[in-house]
């Protein structure tokens, strides 16, 4: 069997489990964070935050896996990155 044909269809799985694990995140609708919010968190998919050039609170987002294996969203305030030498 030819090499090219077997790396395509590789790359073509590997394109389609991508495509369908970012639809199932697109259907999910964030839960807003506040004190006391029991958080289930199983596995942490990713972090994102607003950008921002300087030091202070921004909005983030977290996507997570909960011990269901269900993937969730959650909306949070923090300080950004940038502020990691300031006080």
């Amino acid at each position: 069997m030819n090499t090219k044909a077997i790396y395509a269809a590789c790359l073509f799985a590997a394109l389609n489990i991508c495509t369908l694990s970012a639809r199932a995140e697109a259907g999910v609708s964030p839960e807003t964070y506040t004190y006391g919010t029991h958080l289930d968190i199983k596995k942490v998919v990713s972090l994102t935050q607003d950008a921002t050039p300087t030091c202070g609170v921004v909005n983030a987002q977290m996507t997570y896996l909960d011990s269901q294996s269900k993937t969730q969203v959650l909306d949070y305030r923090k300080f950004a990155d940038g502020c990691t030498g300031d006080n």
